[in-house]
């Protein structure tokens, strides 16, 4: 049943994606319709931070040899159309201008100076003669205030059907970005008679640096960091290659939880480089792959849902209290299947796409089901952890208890800051609700990778291999003291040299996902 599910998991998926159309950086319009504002008609085209072209750039744009990294930052229409009904362009006059619609590109720290907001808070975006002398706007246009000392911002760009004309296409152009900042670009009709038009076409937004959006940037740097070719993702390789050093060193006593853990950092490398190898990618060519994002968001969801079963049932005490985890399997599988189905929907829905493709309601539809399993994973965890806890303490196993102790304080540590830093998300949002600090939003999404990182570095100092690693393994019939243990196995490993016979111990089947303890797990329990 849990193959199944995973199965149909990964069906949804699919399904979901082959409609999403996986553009960014490349903004594509296959037709958009535009919808009612107020007294305008809009289409969002969309929305990017970006950050200020090179001094370099500015002075010498025309001579700035084609590149990614050119150090330009532009806004470009490119094949870019309006049609207007057939039914409404045969109406028109023959000739001159007969309908009008608005480019209008600002940054959000503009968006008062957009439209005109009334005593009543009723905002209106075109000129009416009413408000042509409170606010000199011109009649039929869109109401913009430029700003002071900067008569050219906000950007606007008219567009005009000529005669009976069905279509009017927009001649390429480039609008430089010379200070950072959360741009928009909006396209307004003040016309009633125009509601009908479409749009088709691309607009390219390109950054100093590639075709990465402004929140995105840094991840390029984070994910090298993370990864093999920089220095970024050599975290997890430094952690990866000293780990598989003493797996390899130690081979003959490893613990079945320790390859739990060697495919925990296996996933974590391969899940950054791919990531890395995705922005990329998007940053040279301003469009991400299908494939190398599905797979990358894949890598993480099972990167995430493994990594939290394993420390479930290190919890629990696998290897170490019990040697299977008997009746529970079932349990925890389905919780890991669940948990990593939430992720993937969720990595999917935000990185194969439209960049703020979603609404909020569709994102907390997303984020709640993560949420509401994270919590079950840690109520779990620490209950867990209490019973495990008695149980050595009741047995006085020192080292055992020892070990627990210190995993306990890293898991309650790791939660309280946990607390802490959604705290000071949810103070971010709100008191940043148009994203004005957009250069720093990437320290969100970096610090997660970074905490369960410490976390899995904790895990592998107190579970690393070594000589003395079946010192905390389960065992039935050896002693619980320390200095018990030793001396018992000093006496076998004498006795197998002298006799070559091997001590009499009841088999103890070491699959984690055995069925054949309950007897076991009642005892413990």
């Amino acid at each position: 049943m849990a193959v199944l599910g995973r199965l149909a998991c990964g069906l949804a998926v699919v399904i979901l994606v082959s409609g999403l159309l996986a553009d960014a950086a490349v903004h594509e319009y296959n037709g958009g319709k535009f919808f009612q504002a107020s007294d305008a008609f809009l289409f969002r085209g969309g929305r990017e931070g970006l950050f200020a072209s090179t001094p370099e750039a500015v002075r010498r744009w025309v001579d700035i040899p084609r590149g990614v990294a050119n150090g330009k930052a532009y806004i470009r229409f490119d094949n870019l159309k309006f049609h207007r009904p057939l039914s409404e362009a045969q109406v028109a006059p023959i000739a001159g201008q007969t309908g009008r619609i608005e480019a209008l590109l600002f940054e959000v720290k503009d968006r008062d100076r957009i439209g005109y907001a009334s005593a009543s808070n009723i905002r209106a975006f075109c000129c009416s003669p009413e408000l042509v002398q409170r606010t000199g706007c011109n009649p039929g246009h869109i109401i913009v205030r430029p700003r002071d000392g900067d008569n050219q911002w906000p950007r606007v760009v008219e567009i005009n059907f000529i005669g009976n004309d069905s279509s009017v296409a927009v001649a390429p152009s480039e609008i430089h970005i010379t200070a950072p900042g959360m741009y928009y670009l909006w396209f307004v009709i003040c016309d009633k008679n125009l509601a009908g038009v479409a749009v088709t076409g691309t607009t390219v937004w390109k950054n100093p640096g590639g075709y990465l959006p402004g929140m995105m940037m840094p991840y390029l740097n984070f994910y090298a960091l993370m990864s093999i070719a920089y220095l970024a993702l050599g975290a997890y390789l430094v952690l990866g290659v000293v780990w598989f050093m003493q797996y390899a060193r130690f081979w003959r006593d490893i613990l079945q939880l320790q390859n739990c853990i060697t495919a925990v950092i296996a996933l974590s490398m391969l899940e950054m480089a791919t990531w890395y190898f995705d922005y990329v990618n998007f940053n040279a060519s301003g469009f991400r792959p299908y494939g190398t994002t599905i797979w990358a968001a894949t890598l993480g969801a099972l990167r995430k849902a493994v990594s939290r079963v394993l420390v479930l049932i290190v919890a629990m005490g696998y290897g170490v209290v019990r040697p299977t985890l008997g009746g529970l399997s079932g349990k925890v599988m389905a919780l890991g299947a669940g948990y990593f189905c939430a992720v993937e929907l969720l990595d999917v829905m935000q990185n194969v796409g439209a960049i703020d493709d979603l609404n909020s309601s569709e994102r907390l539809f997303l984020v709640l089901p993560v949420a509401v399993l994270d919590a079950i994973f840690i109520l779990w965890i620490f209950s867990s952890l209490s019973k495990t806890l008695s149980l050595l303490q009741t047995k006085r196993s020192g080292s055992k208890l020892e070990l627990y102790r210190k995993f306990t304080n890293g898991m309650a540590l790791a939660v309280l800051v946990s607390v802490a830093w959604i705290g000071y998300e949810m103070y971010v949002r709100l008191s940043d609700p148009y994203n004005e600090r957009w250069e720093a939003d990437w320290i969100t999404g970096c610090f997660w990778h970074l905490l369960q990182y410490a976390l899995l570095c904790a895990i592998c100092v107190l579970w690393a291999p070594s000589l003395n690693s079946t010192r905390y393994a389960y065992s039935e019939d050896a002693p619980e003291d320390d200095d018990d243990v030793a001396l018992t196995s000093a006496i076998v490993a004498s006795a197998k040299a002298e006799a070559g016979t091997a001590s009499e111990k009841r088999p103890i089947n070491t699959d984690v996902f055995s069925l054949e303890d309950e007897v076991e797990e009642g005892k413990l329990e």
